[in-house]
């Protein structure tokens, strides 16, 4: 089983932990149960799990409300670890490239 481990800012900052707790706790509760199923079954596919490319990988979950939830993370497997890095709320179709490129520059700065 794989670890599960959050991005921290340079500074320490925990951006990816304050912004899950921003939900309420039956929010958090679906988010919570969505990455521990992607932290038992990785890797999978959809609908829960999907590749964006690049080594990045996002987790879907659906809230109340018809609110669409993205955490963004990448596999570390010489921690044997799933390094969440990056999420937001999704308002459109697609996974908006400003999304992908804050996700994919934290990924390759806790690669430095």
């Amino acid at each position: 089983m794989h670890t599960v481990r959050f991005y921290q800012t340079p500074a320490g900052r925990p951006v990816i932990q304050e912004w899950l707790r921003s939900f309420d706790r039956p929010d958090r509760a679906i988010l919570g149960f969505d990455l521990k199923r992607v932290q038992l079954g990785f890797p999978m596919g959809l609908p829960l799990c999907r590749s964006l490319g690049g080594g990045l990988w996002e987790v879907r979950s659906s809230l109340s409300g018809n609110r669409e939830v993205r955490m963004i993370f990448f596999h570390d497997p010489e921690h044997q670890a799933l390094v969440v890095v990056h999420g937001f709320i999704k308002k459109s179709q697609k996974t908006p490239k400003a999304e992908i490129e804050i996700a994919y520059r934290r990924m390759k700065e806790r690669s430095l």
